[in-house]
C-alpha cells in the first residue's frame, strides 16, 4: 500500500505546482498547500524544478552500499553540490539560511534529494568504495 506522503509528492512533482486531488488524499487542498509551504518555504518550488530536470544523482559505493547525493544547482554555472539530505549540503544557502540564520529546515538541494529519493527518480551511479571515499574527502 502506498502511503499518503508518497502520493502527495508524486502529484506535486507531476503537476509542477502544490496541488493534490481531495479525493485521492482525503484532506483539503488548501491545507496541504499551506503545510508544504510552511515547512519548506521558498525552497519547495526550486527543489521540484531540480527534480523535474533530473538533477539529482545518488552515488553509491560498492560493496558497502553507502551513498551520497550530488544535486545540480539552478544557477547559470550549474554547479553540483554533494549533500546528505538530512544533515549537510555544500552550498552557500545551507550555511547561510539553515545553519547560521536558522530560517530554513533544509536547502533546496537537500529537499530535491529527499524528493527524488522518495519518488525513485534519482540517477543511480555505482562507484567503488575507494572512489566514494575520495569524493567524501573533498567535502
Amino acid at each position: 500500500m502506498i502511503s499518503f506522503p508518497y502520493f502527495a509528492w508524486m502529484i506535486l512533482l507531476k503537476r509542477g505546482v502544490i496541488f493534490v486531488s481531495v479525493s485521492l488524499v482525503g484532506c483539503g487542498v488548501f491545507l496541504l498547500q499551506c503545510s508544504l509551504h510552511f515547512l519548506f518555504g521558498k525552497n519547495l518550488e526550486k527543489a521540484t524544478r531540480i527534480v523535474d530536470k533530473r538533477g539529482v544523482k545518488r552515488i553509491s559505493g560498492e560493496p558497502s552500499g553507502r551513498s551520497i547525493f550530488q544535486v545540480v544547482g539552478e544557477s547559470q554555472k550549474r554547479e553540483e553540490y554533494l549533500c546528505f539530505p538530512e544533515d549537510y549540503c555544500g552550498c552557500y544557502s545551507f550555511f547561510y539560511d539553515v545553519v547560521s540564520r536558522g530560517e530554513q529546515h533544509c536547502c533546496k538541494h537537500q529537499l530535491a534529494a529527499r524528493l527524488a529519493s522518495s519518488l525513485r527518480t534519482c540517477n543511480e551511479i555505482k562507484v567503488s568504495d575507494e572512489h566514494l571515499a575520495l569524493l567524501l574527502s573533498k567535502i
